[in-house]
This record gives C-alpha cells, sequence and structure tokens, in this order.
C-alpha cells in the first residue's frame, strides 16, 4: 500500500474518532399507531379484484414511509398490491398525518389525508402485477413494486422499484418525471411473468426476483439516492445450484441524481437465510439499515437496525462479481453496528402479535424534549385481519 493510502486511512479513522457516536443513542418505544386491516383508502376506486379484496383498500402501505418535511405528514407507499404480483393493482402512495405524543394515553395517532395513482409519463396506471412487462423494451414495462420512498428538496417523490430494480421520481400529482440510471449489473438479463425464470439457469446475473431494491435513502441536501438490495445478487452467489440463498454480500447503490454518476459498496448479512428492508439516512456517510428475517409472532429472532458506516469501504463499481461469502482481503464492506434490537425484552414488542415484515423507516420532526423521532413501519400484506401498524420511537440526540 502506498504511502499516501495509508496518509488516507489514517485521516479517515481520526475522522471517524470525532464524529457524533450514534452508537450511544438510547432508543426507547414510545408506541404503536394502528388502524384496521380493512380501512379504505382514498383513491376513489370502486370494485373488487378477483380475490374479493377491495380496489380501494388500506394495505401495504408499512412497504415504505418518508417524513414530507411539513407538520406532522408522511408519504407512504403500498407495496405491489395483493397475492404476491398475480394481482393488477393499481399503484399508490398515501399521505398521512402522524401525531406523536408521549405524554398523551395514545401516543401514536393515524389520520390518512389523501391517496394519490401513480402513472408513467404518458399517465398510463403503474401496476402491481408481475404480467405487466414489455420483454422488447423492458424500460417501457408498467409493472411497479415500490419498496423504498423519500421526499426530495421541492416536494417531488422518489420510489425504489425492487422489480426493476428501479429509481423513479414523481411529481406530486404521481405522474413520473424521471428514470435514474442503474448498472447493467443489477439487471436481470431476461424478464419474466415468472419468478422463477428470472433465476439460474436463465438467468445468470442481476437482482433475484422478489429481493430488490428493498430499500431508499436520500442524502440530506438531496444531491444523492442511496439504494440497497434485500438480498445479493445471482451473480454474487445469491442463489445456488438449487436456488436456495446462500449469500450474504448485499450491494448499496450510490447515485448523484445531477450526474447520474454511480459508486457501490457492499453490506454483509448476518446470515444468508435474512434480508433487508430499508436503509435511512443519518447524515453523508452514516446509515440506518433494518435487517429481519421473515417470520412472525414467537418463531421470530432476528429483528435488527444497524448503523453503518461507508467512510472506510472499498467503492466495487468495477466489480461484476463477489464471493458468496467472504470477501477478498482488498474489499472492505460498510462498518456495522448494532443500533436497536427490537426482539430485545426492553422493547415489549415480542409476543403473539409481532409483525413479520418490518420495513420502513424515517426520522419524523423533533419531539418536545429534543430527542429525534423514528417511525418503522410493519407491512400487513393487505391481510384484512393484521392491523396496519406504525412504531414511534425517541431518539437521544449524540
Amino acid at each position: 500500500m502506498k504511502h499516501s493510502t495509508w496518509v488516507i486511512r489514517l485521516l479517515s479513522i481520526a475522522t471517524i474518532a470525532a464524529a457524533p457516536d450514534w452508537m450511544q443513542a438510547q432508543v426507547t418505544l414510545i408506541g404503536i399507531g394502528t388502524l384496521p386491516g380493512n380501512s379504505s383508502d382514498l383513491s376513489g376506486l370502486n370494485g373488487k379484484f378477483q380475490d374479493g379484496t377491495p380496489w380501494n383498500r388500506l394495505g401495504g402501505l408499512g412497504s415504505a414511509i418518508a417524513y414530507s418535511g411539513k407538520s406532522n405528514r408522511y408519504v407512504l407507499a403500498s407495496d405491489r398490491g395483493p397475492k404476491d404480483g398475480a394481482i393488477d393493482y393499481p399503484c399508490r402512495i398515501h399521505m398521512m398525518d402522524i401525531t406523536v405524543d408521549p405524554e398523551s394515553k395514545n401516543p401514536v395517532q393515524l389520520k390518512l389525508a389523501s391517496t394519490t395513482l401513480l402513472t408513467n409519463e404518458m399517465g398510463q396506471s403503474f401496476s402491481g402485477a408481475l404480467s405487466m412487462i414489455d420483454k422488447k423494451n423492458p424500460e417501457k414495462s408498467r409493472r411497479l413494486d415500490p419498496e423504498g420512498v423519500r421526499v426530495g428538496p421541492k416536494g417531488e417523490i422518489l420510489i425504489a422499484d425492487e422489480y426493476g430494480p428501479s429509481l423513479y421520481e414523481f411529481d406530486t400529482s404521481g405522474k413520473r418525471t424521471q428514470t435514474y440510471p442503474i448498472p447493467a449489473k443489477f439487471l436481470p438479463a431476461k424478464i419474466s411473468a415468472k419468478p422463477d425464470d428470472e433465476l439460474p439457469p436463465k438467468n445468470l446475473m442481476g437482482r433475484q426476483p422478489n429481493r430488490g431494491m428493498e430499500g431508499l435513502a436520500i442524502s440530506p441536501d438531496g444531491s444523492k439516492l442511496i439504494g440497497i438490495m434485500q438480498s445479493p445478487l445471482i451473480q454474487d452467489g445469491g442463489v445456488d445450484g438449487l436456488k436456495q440463498r446462500v449469500g450474504i454480500n448485499c450491494r448499496i447503490l450510490e447515485v448523484n441524481r445531477s450526474t447520474g454518476k454511480t459508486r457501490e459498496y457492499v453490506y454483509q448479512l448476518e446470515n444468508p437465510g435474512l434480508g433487508v428492508s430499508e436503509i435511512l439516512a443519518l447524515n453523508d456517510y452514516e446509515y440506518l439499515v433494518l435487517e429481519r428475517d421473515g417470520k412472525a409472532n414467537r418463531e421470530a429472532t432476528f429483528k435488527k437496525v444497524f448503523k453503518i458506516d461507508t467512510r472506510m469501504a472499498t467503492e466495487i463499481s468495477l466489480l461484476e462479481k463477489l464471493p458468496a461469502l467472504k470477501l477478498p482481503q482488498e474489499i472492505m464492506p460498510v462498518t456495522k453496528t448494532l443500533f436497536i434490537d427490537l426482539l430485545d425484552r426492553s422493547m415489549k414488542l415480542v409476543g403473539t402479535d409481532l409483525p413479520e415484515k418490518f420495513e420502513g423507516m424515517t426520522f419524523g420532526p423533533d419531539l418536545p424534549d429534543g430527542r429525534r423521532l423514528l417511525l418503522i413501519t410493519a407491512d400487513n400484506d393487505f391481510i384484512a385481519s393484521s392491523p396496519l401498524r406504525i412504531y414511534a420511537f425517541a431518539v437521544e440526540k449524540p
């Protein structure tokens, strides 16, 4: 290693040592806001899907949440709809007022303000259906699975699509106004309405089906989008010959909104059976990442939020492939330390009503006592008997 590189590395370490220590921040559960799982949204749609679900079912909106920057209003995204992509579900976002008062008997109050359907530049509706693809021109496909949402400096809505994976910008009317570049290595060579056809041997690279870009962050100045994959790419050892998940090296993709320039880093899962659900910016180089298992209630064993730091991580844009497990010595992943264990007894969440899918995270306006408000949402998969839940936490500032 050259002397100059050592100097840069030492300066980086010194900077990290002097940075605010988010690891020391105390996190306390304030309360849980709920709405019935059979609630209606404000889309104005009437009728029912073939499985009997009403067109205006307020479901799946725990997939993503972002603070609007105004008062107590947040934007939440419903995912691709009921039945895992088998239904032609018009994709939508919701505006919701979430009022948090730690001193109240009901500390988290939820009130839906509006629902907006999402369309492309031609005004055509986006659909959660797997079948809404254009094999000749994949960029013209109308299938969309919103799994990450953020609000830009001018109020624009940024969405991470798990199907692509894709990064889109929408205006406040719900119309797509921009598509951001995604490196080819993230994209399946062949897209299909059948998930198994997007796995090896038909696809040897790109995201795994239903394990694409699951989380989205935006830099504090709004200039960069940071997407994170739920699981490793196929060529990064994501699956073995039996199509079982065996890899731990997930890619983080940073996109400069002005230039389209991208950077990539490695985030390592604790084990191959887990997945990433969300990423949230603390500052220009530190993020919170939500990593979890796919189990609910007392069967759940892993639901954790980690603080990661990208400053010492290796930039891997030029690497087309990564090993499934151990990285070469010259590749350093992001540093990773525990921030919240949602299954810790102090949180008092473990029990018969613990959701499987904690999926969205956002900061809100500071609490009256100066602590930061952190909201974590749970996706109820449009199940009428499963309440919509939003968890409010108070975070001591470092």
